[in-house]
Protein backbone atom coordinates (compact mmCIF):
# COMPACT_ATOMS: atom_id res chain seq x y z
CA UNK A 1 0.00 0.00 0.00
CA UNK A 2 1.21 3.81 -0.74
CA UNK A 3 0.86 6.76 1.59
CA UNK A 4 2.44 10.31 1.29
CA UNK A 5 3.13 11.54 4.45
CA UNK A 6 4.18 15.30 4.02
CA UNK A 7 7.12 16.74 2.45
CA UNK A 8 8.04 12.89 1.16
CA UNK A 9 7.88 10.44 -1.61
CA UNK A 10 5.19 7.83 -1.44
CA UNK A 11 5.91 4.68 0.98
CA UNK A 12 4.98 1.85 0.95
CA UNK A 13 3.70 -0.26 3.78
CA UNK A 14 2.91 -3.37 4.04
CA UNK A 15 -0.36 -4.91 5.16
CA UNK A 16 -2.53 -2.41 5.86
CA UNK A 17 -0.48 0.21 7.87
CA UNK A 18 -1.22 3.04 6.45
CA UNK A 19 -5.09 2.39 7.34
CA UNK A 20 -4.00 1.18 10.91
CA UNK A 21 -1.94 4.29 11.93
CA UNK A 22 -5.17 6.63 10.69
CA UNK A 23 -7.19 4.39 12.72
CA UNK A 24 -5.00 4.68 15.69
CA UNK A 25 -5.46 8.74 14.76
CA UNK A 26 -1.32 8.43 14.37
CA UNK A 27 -0.14 11.93 12.74
CA UNK A 28 3.24 14.15 13.02
CA UNK A 29 1.94 16.02 16.08
CA UNK A 30 5.00 16.75 18.03
CA UNK A 31 3.63 18.67 20.78
CA UNK A 32 4.07 15.81 23.28
CA UNK A 33 8.21 15.56 22.60
CA UNK A 34 10.30 14.72 25.32
CA UNK A 35 13.53 16.37 26.54
CA UNK A 36 16.64 15.57 25.13
CA UNK A 37 18.67 12.98 26.59
CA UNK A 38 21.39 13.61 29.06
CA UNK A 39 23.33 10.75 28.81
CA UNK A 40 23.22 6.97 28.54
CA UNK A 41 21.76 5.73 31.63
CA UNK A 42 19.31 8.66 31.93
CA UNK A 43 17.03 11.01 30.08
CA UNK A 44 15.90 14.56 30.34
CA UNK A 45 18.80 15.21 33.34
CA UNK A 46 17.52 12.20 35.19
CA UNK A 47 13.70 12.82 34.23
CA UNK A 48 13.45 8.88 33.51
CA UNK A 49 15.64 6.01 34.74
CA UNK A 50 16.66 3.95 31.98
CA UNK A 51 16.79 0.05 32.84
CA UNK A 52 20.21 -1.67 33.06
CA UNK A 53 18.98 -4.14 30.42
CA UNK A 54 19.03 -1.34 27.83
CA UNK A 55 21.56 0.91 28.48
CA UNK A 56 23.66 1.85 25.18
CA UNK A 57 27.34 1.24 26.04
CA UNK A 58 30.01 3.88 27.00
CA UNK A 59 31.47 5.87 23.73
CA UNK A 60 28.20 6.63 22.04
CA UNK A 61 25.90 9.80 23.11
CA UNK A 62 22.07 10.55 22.17
CA UNK A 63 21.77 12.26 19.11
CA UNK A 64 18.14 12.76 18.72
CA UNK A 65 14.83 11.81 20.64
CA UNK A 66 11.38 11.29 19.62
CA UNK A 67 8.43 10.61 20.86
CA UNK A 68 6.28 7.89 18.47
CA UNK A 69 2.36 6.82 18.11
CA UNK A 70 1.33 3.93 16.14
CA UNK A 71 0.26 0.49 15.96
CA UNK A 72 2.16 -2.70 16.68
CA UNK A 73 1.00 -5.02 14.11
CA UNK A 74 0.39 -8.47 14.79
CA UNK A 75 -0.97 -11.32 12.15
CA UNK A 76 -3.30 -14.74 12.86
CA UNK A 77 -0.48 -17.55 12.05
CA UNK A 78 -1.73 -20.95 13.05
CA UNK A 79 -4.47 -19.84 15.59
CA UNK A 80 -1.85 -17.48 17.42
CA UNK A 81 -1.33 -13.76 17.31
CA UNK A 82 2.33 -13.01 16.39
CA UNK A 83 3.79 -9.98 15.49
CA UNK A 84 4.52 -8.87 12.59
CA UNK A 85 5.43 -4.67 12.06
CA UNK A 86 5.75 -1.65 13.49
CA UNK A 87 3.94 1.08 11.67
CA UNK A 88 4.47 4.66 13.71
CA UNK A 89 4.92 8.49 13.65
CA UNK A 90 7.93 10.33 15.30
CA UNK A 91 8.34 13.95 16.27
CA UNK A 92 10.28 16.28 17.89
CA UNK A 93 9.94 19.95 17.16
CA UNK A 94 10.14 20.17 13.86
CA UNK A 95 11.96 16.76 13.43
CA UNK A 96 9.54 14.08 12.27
CA UNK A 97 10.28 10.49 10.97
CA UNK A 98 8.40 6.96 10.23
CA UNK A 99 8.74 3.66 12.37
CA UNK A 100 8.52 0.70 9.88
CA UNK A 101 9.29 -2.73 9.21
CA UNK A 102 13.19 -3.73 9.83
CA UNK A 103 12.81 -2.29 12.20
CA UNK A 104 14.05 0.95 10.42
CA UNK A 105 13.28 4.35 10.83
CA UNK A 106 13.53 7.60 8.17
CA UNK A 107 13.50 10.69 8.75
CA UNK A 108 11.24 12.57 6.95
CA UNK A 109 13.07 15.71 6.49
CA UNK A 110 16.42 14.43 5.11
CA UNK A 111 16.03 10.74 4.01
CA UNK A 112 18.55 9.30 6.43
CA UNK A 113 17.44 5.99 8.03
CA UNK A 114 18.64 3.41 10.16
CA UNK A 115 17.47 -0.01 10.59
CA UNK A 116 18.49 -2.11 14.35
CA UNK A 117 18.18 -5.43 15.54
CA UNK A 118 16.99 -6.09 19.19
CA UNK A 119 19.89 -7.19 21.21
CA UNK A 120 18.17 -6.49 24.71
CA UNK A 121 14.69 -5.91 26.23
CA UNK A 122 13.03 -5.23 30.01
CA UNK A 123 9.29 -5.79 30.26
CA UNK A 124 6.89 -3.08 31.32
CA UNK A 125 3.49 -4.31 32.83
CA UNK A 126 1.00 -3.89 30.56
CA UNK A 127 3.22 -2.70 27.67
CA UNK A 128 5.50 -3.43 25.29
CA UNK A 129 9.01 -4.23 26.30
CA UNK A 130 11.64 -1.47 26.38
CA UNK A 131 14.61 -2.40 23.75
CA UNK A 132 17.70 -1.65 22.98
CA UNK A 133 18.66 -2.16 19.20
CA UNK A 134 21.78 -2.13 17.62
CA UNK A 135 22.34 -0.38 14.41
CA UNK A 136 22.86 -2.88 11.47
CA UNK A 137 22.42 -0.28 8.16
CA UNK A 138 22.42 3.15 8.08
CA UNK A 139 21.76 5.54 4.69
CA UNK A 140 22.63 9.25 4.17
CA UNK A 141 24.79 11.42 6.35
CA UNK A 142 21.14 12.78 7.86
CA UNK A 143 20.44 12.52 11.77
CA UNK A 144 20.31 8.75 11.25
CA UNK A 145 23.20 8.54 9.31
CA UNK A 146 25.63 7.75 12.00
CA UNK A 147 23.33 5.93 14.17
CA UNK A 148 24.94 3.65 16.65
CA UNK A 149 22.18 1.75 18.91
CA UNK A 150 18.69 3.23 19.30
CA UNK A 151 16.70 2.67 22.82
CA UNK A 152 12.48 2.29 22.76
CA UNK A 153 11.79 3.82 26.49
CA UNK A 154 8.29 4.96 28.33
CA UNK A 155 6.39 2.62 26.52
CA UNK A 156 2.50 2.19 26.56
CA UNK A 157 0.38 -0.11 24.94
CA UNK A 158 1.40 -2.20 21.99
CA UNK A 159 0.76 -5.55 23.55
CA UNK A 160 -0.30 -8.33 21.19
CA UNK A 161 -4.22 -8.97 21.10
CA UNK A 162 -5.59 -12.08 23.16
CA UNK A 163 -8.25 -14.63 22.29
CA UNK A 164 -8.92 -16.64 19.42
CA UNK A 165 -8.15 -15.72 15.41
CA UNK A 166 -8.30 -16.24 12.24
CA UNK A 167 -5.49 -17.34 10.10
CA UNK A 168 -4.26 -14.10 7.94
CA UNK A 169 -5.83 -12.03 10.51
CA UNK A 170 -4.08 -8.63 11.41
CA UNK A 171 -4.63 -5.97 13.75
CA UNK A 172 -3.22 -2.73 14.95
CA UNK A 173 -2.66 -2.36 18.39
CA UNK A 174 -1.73 1.29 19.67
CA UNK A 175 0.95 2.41 21.26
CA UNK A 176 3.54 4.98 22.16
CA UNK A 177 6.82 5.51 22.86
CA UNK A 178 10.03 7.77 23.41
CA UNK A 179 12.84 6.28 21.28
CA UNK A 180 16.72 7.93 21.68
CA UNK A 181 19.53 7.40 19.07
CA UNK A 182 22.75 7.03 19.27
CA UNK A 183 25.93 7.88 17.80
CA UNK A 184 29.52 6.96 18.15
CA UNK A 185 30.85 9.61 21.16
Amino acid sequence: MLAMLPGRRALSLGLGAVALLAAAGVGADSSTAAAPAASPTALGGGKHKVPEAVRVPAGNRAVATMDAKGVQVYQCTAGTWTFLEPAAVLGHGSRTAIHFRGPSWESTQDGSLVEGSAVASSPVPGAIAQLLLKATRTRGSGVFGAVTYIQRLETKGGLAPTGACQDGETRGVPYAAEYVFFARA
